[in-house]
């Protein structure tokens, strides 16, 4: 009963972002700073916890060590092994959820206000005392083996990987973040118990909470819940170099579809330019049907279902991707038509009417995302992240609204690169080939 009042609770959740989302700054009495949007409307509280660092912070030797020691936080803390921590969570009508990415790992907690001590009581357990038996170990382990194996087999991720090695080089950006079948095969439980303390710790602590609590009563939650993690973690590494330059790289994969991952260095999310080359590469390519290489690459041509492209702008460096899949027999096409419509861009921008089309859709849109206390919450912890300021949800769409056409043609011609456009392919591709550096 109580988990359907709990999901009931969550469809409730009322949407106030037109109106303006009010978010408060809180800072605990032990020095723990956050976010909050105060809503007693409803019984119900989310909270999100960010940790930079996320897999980077793994050592060569021990690639995975950080999403394995995440996998395992809700699998035993404290004074309770496995089963019984997942049962008093369920008793709870409660969730606990753990992620680790490149840059951070990732903690997101949603409990009813009446079970608010016994939930964060759990997740001080998971975040304070992780058991690491070893029977989870193993358990644990052999999943990610398991999806290990398969990505062996994906083309996608194998086109991830490979253009991630060849942006990256030997930094961790350069190779997955859930390790090699012998790296994670490896791993023990020291090197758990030591990559758990060098990521989570409070240093590189953000905090976004929504719901039924007030400031003062969130100060006393995170000082009780965070207050034991360690001050300082491990060194994240510093920033690298976007090593990848033009050209082609053919991945031999028996298929009858080629996929395509194609891109080059991009743009910081803390450039003044960024907003800029967000909307232009809606127009570009994040626009779905209305995107121009949607159009001639699709529409016109026939020669994919999809194609798209987005900025990715990760704490270390900067990308600009794109992705299309297409028959081996027609891929090269597809690609000429990619450098072509890349290049036309960086020359000659947008058009009025583009422009226009796409301020109307992003700020339409962007409401939308907040459907609901958790994705506040964990849109607040990427704010801070970023170094956004309180206000950014009220004003981001005077922001983009701001974006001139000029903006749009001079953002082109710096940020798009048709001579350093790289296209990894995974496939049998005719006409063809990798090119040489």
């Amino acid at each position: 009963m109580k988990l359907i009042v709990t999901a009931f609770v969550v469809c409730l959740l009322p949407l106030q972002v037109l109106a303006g989302v009010d978010i408060k700054p809180v800072r605990s009495a032990g020095g723990i700073d956050a976010w909050l949007v105060e809503d007693h409307s409803i019984p119900f509280m989310a909270l999100e916890l960010r940790f930079r660092g996320g897999t980077t912070l793994d050592d060569e030797g021990t690639r995975g060590a950080v999403n394995l020691m995440t996998g395992l936080l809700d699998e035993g803390a404290g004074d309770l092994d496995s089963q019984s921590y997942a049962r008093a969570l369920e008793d709870l009508a409660a969730s606990i959820s753990f992620d680790a990415s490149d840059d951070d790992v990732s903690v997101s907690a949603r409990f009813l206000s009446e079970n608010r001590k016994d939930v964060l009581d759990l997740l001080r357990l998971a975040l304070i005392e992780p058991r690491f038996d070893q029977d989870a170990i193993e358990r644990v382990r052999a999943q990610i083996l398991s999806g290990l194996r398969s990505d062996a087999t994906d083309p996608d991720v194998i086109a991830g990987n490979t253009f991630s090695k060849l942006a990256y080089g030997s930094h961790p950006y350069g190779s997955s973040g859930d390790g090699t079948l012998d790296s994670v095969s490896g791993i023990n439980r020291d090197a758990l118990v030591a990559v758990h303390r060098a990521a989570l710790s409070r240093d590189r602590l953000y905090v976004g909470a929504v719901g039924d609590i007030t400031a003062d009563e969130l100060g006393v939650l995170l000082d009780r819940l965070l207050s034991d993690l360690p001050k300082e973690g491990g060194p994240i590494p510093e920033p690298v170099e976007v090593l990848i330059s033009g050209g082609v790289t053919v991945v031999p994969f028996d298929t009858p579809q080629s996929v395509v991952l194609f891109g080059h260095e991009g743009i910081d999310r803390d450039d003044p330019d960024f907003i800029a080359a967000f909307v232009m590469n809606h127009i570009l390519g994040g626009g779905g049907f209305e995107s121009r290489l949607m159009q001639e690459v699709r529409e016109k041509r026939g020669l994919t279902y999809g194609v798209y492209s987005y900025l990715l702008p990760k704490d270390l460096a900067a990308v600009y991707l794109g992705s299309v899949a297409s028959t081996n027999d027609r891929v090269a096409e597809a690609v000429d038509v990619i450098r072509d419509e890349w290049k036309k861009f960086a020359e000659a921008g947008a058009t009025l009417e583009e422009l226009e089309a796409a301020k109307t859709y992003l700020t339409g849109a962007y409401p939308l995302r907040f459907d609901g206390h958790g994705r506040i919450a964990s849109i607040m912890t990427g704010m801070q992240m970023q170094g956004l300021a309180l206000d950014y949800i009220n004003v981001r769409n005077d922001l983009v609204n701001a974006v001139s056409l000029d903006d749009i043609r001079r953002v082109a011609k710096r940020v798009l690169d048709p001579e350093r456009l790289h296209f990894v392919i995974v496939g049998q591709p005719d006409g063809l080939e990798s090119t040489k550096d």
